[in-house]
């Protein structure tokens, strides 16, 4: 088969220089493509920086926010138990004392009545 393609030593080393060639070119530093944008890059990575600054910002705003309403929310819970608790107090002392004052209007009648049927 070699014979056929007429390939001699020369021709042989020839192209093994040849591929040996072709490999070493592709580490070969290749010529850049210089950015066209690369003097804004810098503008626009600022930018977006602050805007996700200013996104963190409002979410940690808006979640300080919700937790002093929570706490709010929670105090009023907590008033609101106490006044009723003290409401439901005052009510009971009110009851004890329409009652004793009804214990004592029944006492005087019957005094009365005792001394009246005398």
């Amino acid at each position: 088969m070699a014979e056929l393609q007429n390939t001699g030593f020369a021709d042989r080393l020839k192209t093994a220089a040849e591929a040996k060639k072709a490999l070493l070119e592709k580490f070969k530093p290749k010529p850049s493509v210089t950015d066209p944008l690369f003097a804004e890059r810098e503008a626009m990575r600022a930018a977006e920086l602050v805007r996700v600054r200013e996104g963190r910002a409002e979410a940690k705003a808006l979640a300080k926010q919700a937790a002093a309403a929570a706490e709010e929310a929670a105090r009023e819970a907590e008033a609101a138990v106490l006044a009723g608790a003290l409401d439901a107090k005052r009510g009971e002392r009110k009851e004890r004392k329409a009652l004793t004052k009804a214990e004592a209007k029944a006492k005087r009648d019957a005094r009365y009545a005792a001394r009246k049927a005398r």
